[in-house]
């Protein structure tokens, strides 16, 4: 779709930090006449469709200097950052949404800000307008909830601001808005886009449209960061009802339009219209022309890059291998049915173990072959791959097996950014916050159920009986670590339960190295391993050798990283902006 001049016109600071910037030098945007376009409910959609394309999540986040993957920064995957290194400092910070720019933060929020102001002020029916205007404050929430989970409270724009003169540039000079303010106004606009869109809609031509579930959803993603101990320390039960009431409420929504688990874990991702599951997601085509395709990068990029194009990343650390219950949903070594070792680490475990790690030797249909087997080891000293993990593992998770090679590239996979399972667990921690503990084993035990984990006598799925409100928070947080693995939410966990010090600081994340012993193999292996059990293969043929991938150094995560410094350059070009507490400003990003 082509953008109209009207949204392709010179974007300048709402917020002052940086100066004007010209996006078409050779345009005359003056001669744009705003009122045809909104007075025109095609012409108004086609710019709704923009804010959508700019705005609805791509995949797995980056974040921090390099942008390294969201999943590098926990103990999902691997990857160098001076956040983990914890060498970060003040003047060093660079720019995580707040200098204005077309593709960040503030400059999507201006584009939606613009699209609500001229919106309104054209001819179309009330009814058409709300329901218009609402899709485009859902991304406005969207916006500043990136932004304050990062820093705390940040100037709300909620109009356009004018674009030139000294005049202008001094109105921009706003100063931040209180933490608590920001996610107030954050939830007015959810509110609105859930009083205004449908439950469902009826075209198909309309799927991943806002819907009032959608919205609803993510204001109870919203609501319990709200609540969790990075923004709430002194656990103010207050905090933990509205997150409650939020997610109770995007629950009954969803249900009562027909949302709900998808029966399976891994198919899930390749059901498009009319995934039950599928409450927040971004669509993606498979076309080749380069004018009309939005292809699906995360497929390309996860795979093994001799099964596509390019690949290799998001590939899980020995730490995640690890994590995963056993069958009968126990933790490793807690099972007493299931006996565990490191040897044969794929043995009896939680099913969605199978349908998230790849690994050497199992079965993982890819490229249109149902057969394919992935090896991985060693041999003399030499990978069997044409290009070897870094971690001994690859994530399968959502990447489609029917594609050819040539193929992966332009992957149509939509990408599923809130799922039905997510508000599940949304409402179980929220409920714990509450003290209904009984509605949170409901959620867990639904998870569990799909997941095909053995419910047991007691019909707990591997759950201990009689959990404390502790024990209850860490048993969510372990689910949602197996259940959304890969999914770009680990990171943002440990960080609004501030515990990503506990959990890596002094570790090194490590990789496995799996060697094909040089006695006692059989010298056809190579051409008979694919008809060679599992079992035997590791029991006979294989041994493990562990290896440290944090080579550099051990994780040293700071605790000032849980609200991030204000961008220097953003603090210069607006004098009224006040730095975090956290980095020897005076904003209390708790307040």
């Amino acid at each position: 779709m082509k953008l109209s001049h009207k949204f392709l016109a010179a974007f300048c600071s709402s917020l002052a930090l940086t100066g004007c910037m010209k996006v078409l030098d050779k345009t005359d945007l003056s001669s744009t006449n705003g009122a045809l376009i909104f007075n025109d409910s095609t012409l108004t959609q086609m710019n709704l469709d923009y804010i959508y394309d700019q705005n609805l999540p791509a995949g797995i986040s980056s974040l921090g200097p390099g942008n390294p993957s969201v999943t590098t920064l926990s103990d999902e995957s691997f990857g160098e950052s001076k956040l983990l290194e914890g060498t970060l400092l003040v003047n060093e910070v660079g720019d995580f949404g707040t200098k204005l720019d077309a593709t960040n933060n503030y400059g999507k929020i201006r584009v939606i800000n613009m699209f609500l102001n001229d919106v309104n002020g054209g001819s179309l029916p009330r009814f058409t307008k709300n329901k218009l205007r609402a899709q485009a404050q859902f991304f406005r929430a969207w916006r500043y909830f990136d932004l304050v989970r990062l820093y705390g409270g940040v100037p709300m724009v909620l109009t356009p601001l004018a674009a030139v003169g000294v005049e202008a540039r001094d109105q921009a000079f706003l100063p931040r808005n209180t933490t608590a303010e920001s996610f107030a106004l954050i939830v007015k606009d959810l509110d609105s886009t859930i009083a205004s869109v449908p439950g469902k809609w009826a075209s198909t031509n309309d799927w991943g449209r806002i819907t009032k579930g959608s919205a609803a959803a993510f204001k109870g993603r919203v609501l319990l960061t709200a609540a969790s101990p990075q923004f709430n320390p002194t656990d103010d039960v207050t905090k933990w009802q509205a997150s409650y009431d939020a997610n109770k409420q995007a629950y009954d929504l969803l249900t009562a339009n027909g949302y709900g688990l998808n029966s399976s874990f891994d198919q899930l991702w390749f059901q498009e219209v009319n995934n039950p599951e599928a409450v927040l997601v971004t669509g993606y085509n498979t076309t080749t022309s380069d004018q009309a395709r939005k292809n699906n990068g995360y497929d390309n990029a996860t795979r093994p890059s001799y099964t596509g194009t390019s690949g290799g990343s998001n590939q899980p650390s020995w730490e995640m291998v690890k994590a995963f219950p056993m069958l009968d949903g126990k933790k490793p070594g807690e099972s007493t049915k299931y006996a565990y070792t490191d040897q044969l680490f794929f043995k009896n475990r939680d099913p969605r173990f199978d349908k998230t790690i790849a690994y050497n030797g199992v079965t993982w249909p890819l490229n249109g072959n149902s057969n394919y087997k992935l090896w991985t080891y060693f041999a003399g000293g030499k990978t069997v791959e044409p290009k070897a993990t870094n971690t001994g593992f690859y994530t399968r998770k959502a990447i489609n097996p029917a594609p050819a090679i040539s193929e992966v590239q332009y992957s149509g996979t939509d990408w599923i950014e809130i799922r039905f399972a997510e508000v599940l667990l949304n409402l179980a921690e929220s409920a714990v916050g509450v003290n209904k503990l009984d509605e949170a084993y409901t959620q867990l035990k639904a998870i569990r159920k799909r997941a095909g984990i053995e419910a047991g006598t007691d019909g707990l799925y591997g759950l201990k009986a009689n959990m404390t409100r502790a024990e209850l928070f860490d048993a969510i947080l372990y689910e949602r670590q197996i259940e959304f693995a890969f999914e770009g939410k680990r990171f943002w966990d440990l960080r609004r339960w501030k515990l990503i010090e506990k959990t890596l600081n002094g570790t090194r994340r490590t990789g496995v190295t799996i060697n094909l012993k040089t006695t006692g193999v059989p010298a056809d292996f190579a051409t008979t391993r694919d008809n060679v059990s599992l079992e035997k293969a590791y029991t006979d043929y294989f041994t493990l050798a562990f290896k440290q991938l944090d080579t550099k150094y051990a994780v040293n995560w700071k605790p000032e990283y849980y609200f991030f410094a204000i961008p220097q350059s953003a603090i210069d070009n607006n004098p009224k902006l006040i730095q975090n507490t956290t980095w020897g400003g005076t904003f209390d990003p708790l307040k």
